[in-house]
């Protein structure tokens, strides 16, 4: 009876083994090393690769603004156009669009900044204790909303705390301002407050640009402070009297 083998003994004959060649172990069944040649895996063909991943077209929002208000022939179609923008997140944030107040086709047109919480509220630019004090400043050179003035801002939706519109913001919104202007046909504009000149005028230093005539979308441009500053800063009342007279002698040239 043989002995059973011991560890030392199958590696001396393992390692034995290798000496003479054998550098793998034998199989259930014999393998043909020739025929392997030819089962050798295909590289994957390009049609077999999975497609690349589709990325989203990125968006213009000015040039989408621009195409919309383009597009709109009058105040309603544009009113709708602006309702159907998606591009800004304000809207997400806002009540309603405070489009246009007043007088359509008057002769002089205001555009504010953006709606305060009172506007938000009823879709009306200027309809706050801003308002007010406009209506009062408008009167005393025989305007009115109701008669010969129209009103619009800027920003169509209210910003988040009041805060000041961002550059973007103002960009993206400037096309449907300058196509209402050109639907709208005033006489001439007048811009109330550092927003309105930075998107018409494309400056700020509403101190040092108030009360001086410009130029903008072929309108004649007067740049004035904003009623609510007004209310904070009442000695610049004075200035804003300078100004409203200023814009009446203007109507009245024109005449």
């Amino acid at each position: 009876m043989e002995s059973e083998l011991d560890y030392w003994g199958a590696k001396a004959l393992l390692d034995w083994q290798v000496e003479l060649g054998a550098t793998e172990a034998m199989l259930d069944a014999p393998i043909d090393r020739y025929g392997l040649q030819d089962q050798k895996p295909k590289p994957a063909r390009a049609t077999d690769a999975p497609p690349p991943p589709v990325r989203p077209k990125k968006i213009d929002p000015i040039a989408e603004a621009t195409k919309a208000a383009r597009a709109a022939d009058a105040l309603p179609s544009l009113r709708a156009a602006m309702e159907a923008f998606e591009h800004c997140d304000l809207k997400r944030g806002a009540r309603n669009l405070v489009f246009a107040d007043g007088q359509a086709g008057a002769r002089v047109m205001i555009i504010g900044e953006a709606p305060g919480r009172d506007e938000d509220l009823e879709g009306k630019p200027f309809v706050g204790r801003a308002g007010q004090l406009l209506d009062k400043m408008l009167a005393a050179i025989d305007l009115s909303r109701d008669k010969n003035v129209y009103i619009t801002n800027v920003l169509p939706w209210r910003p988040p705390q009041n805060r000041d519109p961002l550059p973007a913001e103002i960009a993206m919104l400037v096309p449907f301002v300058e196509r209402h202007v050109a639907l709208a046909q005033p006489d001439v504009l007048v811009l109330m407050g550092n927003i309105s000149c930075q998107a018409v005028l494309g400056k700020r230093g509403i101190t040092r640009l108030r009360g001086t005539w410009a130029e903008a979308w072929g309108k004649p441009v007067l740049p004035m402070f904003h009623p609510a500053y007004l209310l904070r800063q009442a000695p610049a009342k004075r200035q804003a009297w300078a100004d409203l007279l200023e814009l009446r002698a203007r109507l009245n040239s024109l005449n």
